[in-house]
């Protein structure tokens, strides 16, 4: 099989859909593989390495998707890319549908077969593609919000895991997967005050289990989820619905009773692999003030 590797252009996407390891593996195993020039830039990995490996270096992207039987990518196919692909043809990449249905139309009238990392389970039910992301986006989410509670960024002015004499922050993490486990991890182990909340008490156990009281659980309902987020300094939502757009849980109304300055990172693990850091106002002015969104 031809498989084609284009650069990926994407907004501060710096991944590549396949690294020279990969490559090795694929072309080991009988396959070609074609990359296109300076797709492994963001990684470190130049066309010399990519050619070591065993590619073969495509000067367009319009080559790669002209020839190739299967695409790998990482993100989503952008509306440049999906009208090149063509009836027979493999894509391999995150996809996340659901919040994005012109990309939708625009696979099935190609008439590619579109396989979604998102999507791909195990035998156990979980997925094993998206959880690396998973993992980074939760950990990095705590780094996030520890930035934006600097007062100098609007924040309340306090670090995560306080100092002696002072308490901590209290971070709320909404959803015990792998993104909330993964951040409440870096936020007990920085010395903050962590509160876990999901509606799955057989995963509340485990999550008790994992961090032998370092961490309390909650169970997940509407007034637990307001009480929680009126009293933290950081609510980090790492809610996944495979396959779905991820439900808003923290509402404007909510806001009017979070603390001035409180942060909420959103990881929008379904919609294109992003995070995005706000902060609450003031009680009279219950909006978002968006720090930025941050790509990983």
């Amino acid at each position: 099989m031809r498989v084609g590797v284009p650069k990926e252009i994407k907004t501060h996407e710096y991944r590549v859909g396949l690294t020279p390891g990969a490559v090795r593996e694929y072309v080991h195993a009988g396959h070609e593989v074609v990359v296109e020039t300076g797709a492994g830039a963001g990684i470190g990995a130049s066309d010399e390495v990519y050619r070591t490996a065993g590619a073969r270096i495509a000067d367009t992207a319009a080559e790669i998707f002209s020839t190739a039987e299967m695409i790998v990518k990482v993100k989503e196919p952008q509306p440049g890319e999906w009208v090149q692909l063509r009836s027979g043809q493999i894509l391999f990449t995150y996809l996340h549908l659901a919040a994005d249905p012109a990309q939708a139309k625009g696979l099935i009238e190609s008439g590619c077969t579109a396989i979604a990392y998102e999507t791909v389970t195990d035998a156990r039910g979980g997925l094993p593609l998206l959880a690396p992301m998973s993992e980074v986006a939760g950990r990095l989410s705590i780094e996030a919000a520890g930035g934006a509670l600097q007062r100098h960024r609007g924040g309340r002015g306090l670090l995560l895991g306080g100092v002696p004499g002072v308490k901590p922050a209290h971070v709320v993490v909404l959803g015990g997967g792998v993104v909330g486990t993964h951040a409440a991890r870096m936020a007990a182990g920085l010395g903050a005050e962590v509160t876990v909340l999901d509606r799955s008490l057989p995963r509340l156990r485990e999550l008790d289990e994992l961090f032998q009281g370092r961490v309390r659980t909650r169970y997940s309902t509407i007034d637990a989820i307001e009480q929680e987020v009126f009293s933290a300094d950081a609510v980090i939502g790492a809610v996944l619905v495979a396959g779905a757009t991820a439900p808003r849980l923290v509402t404007k109304a909510m806001l009017k009773s979070m603390k001035p300055g409180a942060v909420i990172v959103d990881v929008a693990i379904d919609q294109g692999g992003c995070f995005e850091t706000s902060h609450a106002t003031t009680h009279a002015d219950p909006t978002y003030e968006v720090d930025g969104i941050i790509h990983y």
